[in-house]
């Protein structure tokens, strides 16, 4: 698919110009340089993939904190952040639902997934700063993880929709 810029020899001639096969052709002062259309596409199906594998594994990680309760974490003395570890585990436990559900309908390009998987990465990565006593790899990770979703989603949102 060819995208289409409102850049049109802005400065001395300077612009990009659609090229056949999804291919532009960016003009600068040195020559012709291609760029792929789809080359955004990858990071938004790599945000989507994320976003399904972190939902299915919140929701597992919620079940069990429902299910085992404070047998379920690592218990941190004199931790200042703690909550009832089964109202925590259903919050984690549907917004796992959730994200799982957007990371779906994120690789059909619907916009709504987009705003759901920016709005929920932002969250999980908040959440997951608290569990870093509990668990400090696998919490910086999942921080990692949001990081790149975000910028991926953010940079390269509508790439996906529109190959």
């Amino acid at each position: 698919m060819v995208r289409r810029t409102a850049k049109c020899g802005n400065v001395a001639g300077v612009g990009t110009t659609p090229v056949r096969g999804g291919v532009m052709a960016q003009q600068t002062e040195r020559g012709m340089v291609e760029e792929r259309a789809e080359a955004g596409a990858g990071w938004v199906l790599f945000a989507a993939i994320v976003m399904m594998l972190g939902g299915f594994f919140a929701f597992f990680e919620g079940l069990a904190a429902v299910l085992k309760g404070a047998s379920f974490y690592a218990k941190v003395p004199d931790y200042p952040f703690g909550t009832d570890v089964k109202a925590w585990g259903w919050i984690v436990l549907i917004a796992g639902i959730i994200v799982l559900v957007a990371g779906i309908y994120l690789m059909r390009g619907a916009l709504w997934a987009r705003i759901v998987g920016i709005t929920l990465a932002s969250l999980s990565a908040l959440a997951n700063f608290f569990f870093i006593p509990f668990y400090p790899f696998w919490a910086l990770t999942v921080i990692t993880l949001n990081i790149f979703v975000i910028w991926a989603l953010a940079a390269h949102g509508k790439a996906l929709a529109e190959v």
